[in-house]
């Protein structure tokens, strides 16, 4: 088993959503998030902000905004993970920056709670 999570833009979660069901998923969490990417962001100037300096702030402007964001986690047989990310990328994919990001981790064991159920059995 794989947890799979992504990032997307807060717009593209109904086709992201479509996607995954289409796709033979139909359990999946989602939560709002704020982030951005590395983009062109001197880390000295980025830092200047932090600190309260009035330039570096004016210097940064827009870029060093957070953008809402959608992290949509997914729990799916390994066989399925190669599928679930296809489909996540065919809906999201712009070419532009801010196209999100997918990471996928190890799961150990997984219950389903209300049947005891254990492993894949949980999450089928």
């Amino acid at each position: 088993m794989k947890e799979i999570v992504a990032v997307v833009r807060m717009n593209m979660m109904n086709q992201t959503k479509k996607a995954l069901t289409e796709a033979g998923i139909d359990a999946f969490f989602v939560h709002e998030a704020q982030g951005r990417g590395k983009g062109f962001i001197n880390p000295v100037v980025l830092e200047g902000a932090g600190l309260g300096y009035e330039e570096a702030a004016s210097i940064l402007g827009e870029k060093g905004k957070l953008y809402p964001k959608r992290m949509v986690t997914i729990v799916a047989k390994d066989e399925s993970v190669d599928d679930v990310i296809q489909a996540i990328i065919e809906v999201n994919q712009t070419g532009k920056p801010g196209d999100g990001k997918i990471f996928v981790l190890p799961i150990a064991d997984a219950v389903r709670v209300r049947t005891g159920e254990i492993g894949e059995k949980s999450i089928s």
